[in-house]
């Protein structure tokens, strides 16, 4: 099977009229993985596949827009007749489960391992299903976060969660086939001195950069920013094929 993406939902901070935030489905390798579950994407989960058939969730952190769709799966899963064979694996920073367990107003997170086998990540964490692998990679953040690459049948997705300029996205993205990364600003605030976000010319910047990206996908774009724009403007420095990543749209790796 070929390694492909699907586009759930692109919006920071929160969802608008027909665009979801952060979530993507990858494919590849017999695999199906649902990548970051913002606000509204797993109703778009569900005009691609059938969420049961899920081999993973991966999530990157912990900021709302990004997690807090595994509210709607939780339901879906535990009382909404989506039955899974088994509790699906969700790789999430380490206090993913407390995070949700806080929404149901429990103290214990032991209700939901029937539905969620909650698996922290780390810098360097690796999984392999069917074959497909992930492998995280640590970024910077205002909060613990973290990059993923994707690996199956010699084609590679690197995807930059949410970040500030930094080695550890230079280090993910070498190499990738196609480059999955967040322009959530425009411009830096003056004395900023440890960014979180990316501007468009740093996205462009980190994938030449990083040297053998083949193609950006430029996702994750800001309130203060046209998304066209943030895409030309990364295109601009990174010099190779550049494209706004849209909601329903499939690229193949």
């Amino acid at each position: 099977m070929s390694l492909t993406l699907t586009v759930l939902g692109t919006a920071s901070p929160h969802p608008g009229p027909d665009t979801p935030c952060s979530g993507y489905l990858v494919r590849g390798g017999g695999a199906e993985v649902w990548v970051d579950a913002g606000t509204g994407t797993f109703a778009e989960l569900q005009r691609h596949t059938d969420p049961t058939r899920l081999s993973a969730i991966w999530i990157s952190h912990l900021h709302a827009d990004h997690y807090a769709d595994l509210t709607a799966a939780f339901y879906a899963f535990a009382y909404g007749g989506l039955t899974l064979p088994a509790p699906v694996p969700v790789y999430a920073p380490r206090d993913c489960a407390q995070r949700l367990a806080g929404f149901f107003g429990r103290p214990d997170t032991a209700f939901l391992s029937g539905v969620f086998d909650f698996q922290p990540l780390h810098n360097g964490h690796g999984v392999r299903h069917g074959d497909l692998t992930l492998t995280a990679r640590a970024v910077e953040h205002d909060v613990e976060s973290y990059g993923l690459w994707a690996e199956s049948g010699g084609r590679a997705l690197a995807y930059s969660g949410d970040t500030g300029p930094c080695d550890g996205l230079l280090h993910l993205a070498a190499g990738a086939d196609l480059f999955l990364c967040e322009a959530d600003v425009d411009a830096h605030r003056e004395g900023e001195v440890d960014p979180v976000h990316l501007t468009p010319e740093e996205v462009g910047a980190c994938a030449s950069m990083a040297g053998g990206v083949r193609k950006v996908l430029v996702t994750h774009v800001g309130p203060t920013l046209a998304p066209e724009d943030a895409t030309a403007r990364a295109a601009a420095v990174f010099g190779g094929p550049t494209a706004l990543a849209r909601v329903g749209e499939t690229h193949t790796v």
